[in-house]
């Protein structure tokens, strides 16, 4: 695994498929997907084992109550986690 900081994120964002309709602040892949911002480990776990025909997964902008960004645990597997399809579609 490999942490980087990148100034380019938004470009790379781009390439990977992920649309300014679903970015954050957070970007990685795991297993071929990319994930987006403060995605709940649940949909992270769903989404490798489902293995859905998706670009990734998302949780847009910085939703106060999301993991990692305060709240309570028990609010974040409610949190709205959307696809992103291989055409930008969110």
């Amino acid at each position: 695994m490999s942490v980087s900081d990148d100034p380019e994120r938004s470009v790379r964002r781009r390439e990977i498929g992920i649309p300014d309709a679903a970015a954050s602040c957070h970007t990685a892949l795991v297993a071929g997907y990319a994930v987006e911002g403060h995605v709940p480990l649940q949909a992270i776990e769903r989404l490798v084992a489902d293995r859905p025909d998706l670009v990734g997964i998302a949780v847009p902008g910085m939703p106060g109550d999301s993991p990692g960004m305060g709240g309570d645990e028990a609010t974040w597997a409610n949190q709205e986690v959307v696809g992103i399809g291989a055409d930008g579609s969110v």
